[in-house]
């Protein structure tokens, strides 16, 4: 790997530690309307920014969240600092996960802990999950350095300087893109076994289908009809 490319990256790498966060105390204690919410969040997320005229969040953004059940609807046209909370985890979930993903996700943390319905708040949340993430900051950049070391030790046999170079840059990218990739996999799996669902296995011993029958029974005595015996 080219000596000039390489600091190049360790300084991509380490730049990564100023990444600006809006931390709890940033978030306004009033309610906001929708103007007020794309402005905050234009400001306090610009330098996640890849190009200086990128969108990071819009009134038709907030209007499909709520229409696709990601976002409680506003009170008096206002959004809450909850609001705030649920579309701060939006934004740095839809670079990765479907829309369907993030939704099945959110579903049971807003039936939880959305609007007092617990002791636990979105605050109590975010607040954690801020310190988790803070706690990891440097884990990860290390994590990055490893993998570029190991990338220039790969193609050693190689001889052609610029062909080299190329190589080892595609190993490092390979590399950062497997490692968004199994993440990302481990996260649909999780999904997908309803591990963070509010979900409730039948009976032992008693099958799908004879829950689906007793429902049906049920229905038949609150119609005042005989339930149909097999």
């Amino acid at each position: 790997m080219d000596t000039t490319k390489e600091e190049y990256i360790r300084n991509l790498i380490e730049s990564l530690k100023g990444v600006k966060y809006i931390t709890p105390d940033d978030i306004p204690n009033i309610d906001l309307y929708m103007d007020q919410v794309t402005t905050f969040m234009d400001k306090h997320l610009k330098s996640s920014k890849r190009y200086n005229d990128d969108k990071l969040l819009t009134k038709t953004m907030i209007n499909n969240y709520t229409k696709n059940e990601l976002l409680p609807p506003p009170y008096k046209k206002k959004y809450s600092k909850e609001h705030m909370y649920l579309l701060i985890f939006i934004y740095y979930f839809k670079n990765i996960l479907s829309i369907n993903d993030i939704q099945s996700i959110f579903n049971p943390l807003t039936k939880r802990y959305y609007g007092g319905n617990s002791d636990i708040d979105l605050e109590d949340i975010y607040k954690e999950v801020f310190r988790l993430q803070e706690e990891q900051t440097d884990a990860l950049t290390k994590d990055m350095i490893r993998k570029m070391t190991k990338a220039k030790e790969s193609f050693a046999y190689v001889t052609d300087k610029e062909d080299h170079d190329f190589l080892t840059m595609f190993s490092f990218i390979t590399m950062l893109c497997f490692d968004v990739y199994m993440r990302k996999h481990m996260i649909e799996n999780m999904i997908d076994q309803s591990l963070m669902g509010d979900t409730h296995e039948p009976d032992k011993g008693v099958k799908k289908d004879d829950h689906n029958n007793g429902a049906k029974q049920n229905d038949g005595k609150k119609n005042g009809n005989k339930p149909t015996v097999k």
